[in-house]
C-alpha cells in the first residue's frame, strides 16, 4: 500500500485562528504511527484509528475553545488534515484514486466509498441515538468528514447501515474511511507514472 519510492508524500500544515491553533504533520506512506492531542479524548481515539487503519503516520496537535464546545476544534482539525492530505498527494500521479471498504463492528455495519477526484462532496448517512460519546458530540462526526473531504478534494460517501451503539457507529465510520482511503492513495504499479483520469489532471 505504499508509494513507489520516487516521491515523498509528506506534509506539514499549521492553522491559527482566534478559536483554534492546529498543527498537522502526515506521511501518506507511513506505518500507521500517530501522536494525537486535541483535548477531546474520543476524538483523539478516532484520529489514532484513522492513522492506524489508513497506514499513514499522523501527528495532530490542536488547542481550541473546548470550554465552549468541541465544534471548532473538530471541524478545524478536519480542515487541516484535509489540506495536509491534498498537499501530500500533489498531482495524484499513480494513485488508485477510488476506494471502497465495509467495516463490521459487532452489531454495526459502516460503508465508505470515495473518489480522490479534486471534486469535493459529502454524502453522510448515519443517525445516532445520543448527543455525545464521552466529550464528543455525535453530530461532529459529519462535520469532521465534511471539512476533510472539502479541503482534500474528495468525493466521499459514508453510511452506517445499521447499529445500536453510537461508539461503534462512529468508530466503524472512521475505520471504513481509513481503509478506503488506504486503497485509493496506494500506487497502481501498472500506471505509476500516470494521472488516473482521461482529463490528464485531478
Amino acid at each position: 500500500m505504499s508509494n513507489s519510492g520516487d516521491v515523498s508524500r509528506i506534509s506539514n500544515i499549521k492553522r491559527d485562528t482566534k478559536e483554534t491553533q492546529i498543527e498537522v504533520r502526515l506521511n501518506i506512506d507511513g506505518r500507521g504511527q500517530s501522536d494525537i492531542s486535541t483535548g477531546i479524548g474520543f476524538f483523539d481515539h478516532m484520529l489514532t484509528l484513522l492513522a492506524r487503519h489508513s497506514g499513514m503516520d499522523l501527528f495532530v496537535k490542536a488547542v481550541g475553545d473546548i470550554q465552549v464546545d468541541g465544534h471548532h476544534t473538530v471541524e478545524d482539525v478536519g480542515i487541516v488534515v484535509g489540506k495536509a492530505i491534498a498537499e501530500a498527494l500533489t498531482d495524484k500521479t499513480g494513485i488508485n484514486r477510488y476506494g471502497f471498504f465495509s467495516v463490521p463492528m459487532d452489531e454495526t455495519l459502516a460503508n465508505c466509498a470515495l473518489d480522490i477526484s479534486g471534486r469535493s462532496f459529502l454524502v453522510f448517512r448515519a443517525s445516532f441515538s445520543g448527543d455525545r460519546v464521552g466529550e464528543f458530540d455525535t453530530e461532529l462526526a459529519e462535520e469532521f468528514f465534511r471539512a476533510l473531504a472539502f479541503q482534500a478534494g474528495i468525493t466521499l460517501h459514508l453510511s452506517c447501515e445499521y447499529g445500536g451503539n453510537d461508539h461503534h457507529k462512529i468508530e466503524a465510520l472512521f475505520k471504513a474511511f481509513a481503509r478506503a482511503f488506504r486503497i485509493a492513495v496506494s500506487i497502481d504499479p501498472d500506471f505509476s507514472d500516470m494521472i488516473p483520469s482521461t482529463k490528464g489532471v485531478l
